[in-house]
């Protein structure tokens, strides 16, 4: 079964940046399940899955606008020090996620702690990055009903290894 729009996929994955250092993978713990067609994928490595089937590996290189996105300097914002009260101590570096304007999930990096304020960046930590991707499909499956209303995958039903 081809990947297309509405299919179950699902992969394992290495990212690289453009040093060759892998930043994610999820080789050796639990593979991605995702519905094609969804945006659960950058948009580049989505397109480049579609028409692919179980048992192929692809390594592609994606610009930074077909992965996360260029880097938007108006992200990085001043944000009033007591929205971080659920933070006893704040530190440049840390991250969290936190709800954006449409209820998505939002991905916010420390940038620097001042007396009333905090520094923060909205953009994602891989914008602005060329990226490798490299990909094994493990499964392809029809989405039920509930899946396709839901827009995700349900359960993860992955080919177990033999």
């Amino acid at each position: 079964m081809q990947i297309e729009k509405n299919k179950v996929v699902t992969i394992d994955f290495t990212v690289r940046n453009c040093m060759g250092q892998a930043l994610d993978t999820s080789r050796g713990a639990t593979p991605l399940v995702y519905l094609q067609g969804s945006g659960m994928l950058v948009k580049g490595l989505e397109a480049a899955l579609e028409g692919k089937e179980a048992g192929e590996n692809i390594a592609v290189t994606l610009e930074a606008k077909d992965a996360y996105g260029e880097r938007r300097e108006e992200l990085v914002q001043a944000m009033p020090r007591h929205q971080f009260e659920a933070f006893a101590n704040p530190l440049p570096g840390m991250q969290f996620e936190a709800r954006g304007a449409k209820g998505e999930a939002v991905l916010v990096s420390v940038m620097e702690v001042r007396n009333d304020s905090i520094i923060v960046d909205l953009n994602h930590p891989l914008a602005g990055l060329r990226l490798g991707f490299e990909v094994s499909i493990l499964d392809v499956r029809e989405a039920s009903e509930q899946e396709l209303v839901e827009g995700r995958p349900l359960a993860n039903k992955a080919r177990e290894a033999t």
